[in-house]
């Protein structure tokens, strides 16, 4: 019986050369099947090729665009955190401006005495609140949302990731709307002190509420060891460390009650700024008023030296309430 058969001729373009190939059905099927296989492989084989250059594009789209992510919302933290040393820094100056102006004349002398009253300590040890204002077991839930990611990201693929849970996006969200909720409400504050302002400014004018002289304070209102003799005694006033010679301003309005010399201050400088409020510039090396003379905040009333019981040049500063040696740090705004 005979079998099928393929005849292939191979004809060549020169005289004489003719081949002939005769291959059976059965092979050609089984050549045809192995071509079809390796054409279907080197097929996918392209198309996971593509696909992953195409992957790999988009990859590299995602990171660019992770970087510039980073570094906006590292903007965006550096701003947030300015915002919230400023919000700080305008929550102090508040205070003072407060508790030197929205008070009566004796509660503000007494707490510029002594300082903001001190809270009482919760009998538990800490504070809690109240059972009708704490969240339901659903309201944590629900916050708890806003902090766990619903999904671990993939930073192969280029996802924005966040480490830290502190840097995260929520987190950061959560910080702009309460510093811009502390905003509106200290910008109401502000607005309400600002009222207060004019109503008192007589009595602002009267409060010395700047450092006398440009220095840095060498030493603060305490006990501290006495430099001539060793002992711990009570510092009535803040030393200020200046060039001799520096001007040294009235801190406020008042009425100058002691301009000469003293045996432990040097050339000492007095004024009443009234309200029972006095102060104290020690160690001058030259005085510019006299006894009997009203001044105005910012006039130079002295010159920084060495004056008297000195261990170098520096201004003694102090502040009297009732004649009380008071720490001055509480009265200074510009610190």
């Amino acid at each position: 019986m005979n079998k099928k058969s393929y005849t292939f001729f191979i004809v060549s373009n020169q005289e004489g050369k003719t081949r002939k190939i005769v291959v059976s059905v059965t092979k050609a099927k089984i050549i045809f099947l192995m071509l079809s296989i390796v054409v279907l492989v080197l097929t996918t084989g392209l198309i996971d090729y593509f696909g992953l250059l195409v992957q790999a594009l988009e990859n590299k789209k995602l990171k660019a665009e992770n970087a510039q992510l980073l570094k906006q919302f590292q903007v965006v933290e550096a701003k947030v955190n300015s915002l919230e040393n400023s919000l700080e820094r305008v929550k102090s100056f508040t205070a003072k401006l407060k508790l030197i102006t929205n008070v009566d004349a004796q509660d503000r002398i007494a707490k510029l005495t002594m300082g903001n009253k001190p809270t009482v300590p919760s009998p538990y040890g800490e504070e809690y609140e109240p059972m009708d204002q704490r969240l339901t077991t659903q309201g944590m839930n629900d916050q708890d949302k806003i902090f766990a990611p619903s999904k671990v990201l993939n930073e192969q693929r280029g996802e924005l990731t966040s480490q830290n849970s502190d840097k995260d996006y929520a987190s950061l969200v959560v910080r702009i709307d309460k510093a811009v909720k502390e905003t509106q409400l200290k910008e109401q504050s502000v607005i309400e002190l600002w009222e207060g302002l004019s109503e008192r400014q007589s009595l602002l004018n009267s409060t010395p509420n700047i450092k006398p002289a440009r220095g840095w304070l060498t030493s603060g209102f305490g006990y501290r060891q006495n430099p001539f003799t060793g002992k711990n005694t009570m510092h009535a006033g803040l030393d200020i460390a200046a060039s001799p010679g520096s001007p040294v301003y009235a801190p406020a309005d008042g009425l100058v009650i002691f301009a000469s010399y003293d045996e432990s201050y040097g050339k000492l400088v007095s004024i009443d700024h009234g309200f029972g409020v006095t102060t104290r510039f020690g160690h001058n090396s030259q005085i510019y008023v006299h006894v009997g003379q009203r001044i105005s905040k910012w006039d130079v009333i002295a010159a920084v030296g060495n004056t008297g019981r000195s261990t170098g040049p520096h201004l003694h500063y102090e502040v009297r309430i009732n004649s009380v040696p008071v720490d001055p740090i509480n009265f200074i705004l510009d610190e």
